[in-house]
């Protein structure tokens, strides 16, 4: 089979890979979509020793079973997945926090993951999907499930409700896309996304007419003016803006990874007492949950995803890497 494999900081090749075989308990999936996540260009860029080269990335898939050993699923279904491989025993898992797990490993990153024409999985891991959803589609209740997650636990914590808050999204990637969709379809209505790339933001202010969207270079957000942050992007930067834009008894979900470590206003969050809260990924039951919204069309028609061949991956990760993707989202397909 063929398959995307990154080969060296900044370099990935669609290259022959062996097929995978069909373990006990596992299915083979045909890939007929997957997306490109922001971790995966942080492994591209050689920031992510636990991505190493010669791995085939990739976890934002829907595929079709070609191949089952599991009773359970036949072969023919649509589906997409989770994942995280987890043991399904330790604490985490047994309440409910899958996402956890101690003993969690991935597709993507400790195996083979879906930049390729075919993948195997856990059968446990499999997410049912509506068989006439779109693969596409599909592929998107990976990262929608990150931001779901995040804005489940945000609003346990949060002093007033989020209809009633003044909400700061920074970043209008996948992410920050995703989670002010979501955002509006909660009932927030006074909304800002913090945006760098102008084709970006132009594609944010198309889907979210009523928000405010701005390139915080040139429009810094309103200092102490919002009750609820979120950091999509996770650097150094956008984790002192977020300090700054929050007001006292506010809450901020950190949500990206881009920078790994840096000093934050621990001052301001003592004294303005802020919640800020961190994020891992999703549990079985967002990635459901997800797929019931995508299924009902709570995020809009999806226009701002853009596609391209799976046989042409390198070029779009160049073209990621070099801002010239005015889509927040890319999705590789066969």
């Amino acid at each position: 089979m063929k398959a995307l494999v990154y080969t060296q900081p900044n370099e990935v090749q669609w290259q022959d890979q062996p097929e995978p075989t069909l373990a006990p308990e596992e299915v083979v999936l045909r890939i007929d979509a997957v997306g490109i996540c922001g971790s995966d260009m942080h492994a591209y860029h050689g920031h992510d020793p636990r991505r190493l080269p010669g791995l085939v990335m990739g976890h934002e898939f829907c595929g079709t079973v070609v191949e089952t050993a599991s009773a359970r699923v036949p072969k023919g279904r649509r589906v997409t997945g989770n994942p995280l491989i987890t043991c399904g025993y330790c604490d985490y898992c047994v309440q409910g926090r899958n996402n956890l797990c101690s003993n969690r490993t991935m597709v993507g990153m400790t195996r083979p993951g879906a930049y390729a024409q075919y993948m195997s999985i856990p059968a446990a891991s499999l997410v049912d999907i509506p068989q006439d959803m779109s693969a596409v589609t599909a592929a998107l209740t990976e990262p929608a499930a990150t931001a779901l997650h995040a804005l489940n636990l945000s609003m346990r914590v949060m002093a007033r409700p989020l209809p009633e808050s003044r909400a700061l999204v920074i970043g209008g990637g996948a992410i920050g896309m995703l989670a002010a969709l979501m955002m509006r379809h909660y009932g927030c209505h006074r909304l800002t996304v913090a945006e760098t790339n102008p084709l970006r933001r132009e594609s944010l202010q198309q889907q979210l007419p009523e928000a405010q969207v701005i390139d915080p270079r040139s429009t810094a957000p309103t200092e102490n003016g919002f009750d609820y942050v979120m950091d999509a992007v996770g650097s150094k930067i956008t984790r002192q803006l977020a300090l700054q834009a929050i007001r006292p008894g506010g809450t901020v979900m950190h949500i990206g990874l881009q920078d790994w470590a840096s000093e934050i206003d621990m001052r301001k969050l003592t004294l303005a007492e802020i919640t800020l809260l961190g994020t891992y990924t999703y549990t079985t039951a967002d990635l459901r949950a997800t797929v019931d919204l995508l299924a009902q069309n709570v995020l809009g028609d999806l226009s701002w995803v853009e596609t391209m061949p799976l046989a042409e991956g390198a070029r779009a990760f160049s073209a990621l890497d070099a801002g010239q993707i005015a889509a927040s989202k890319l999705v590789l397909v066969p």
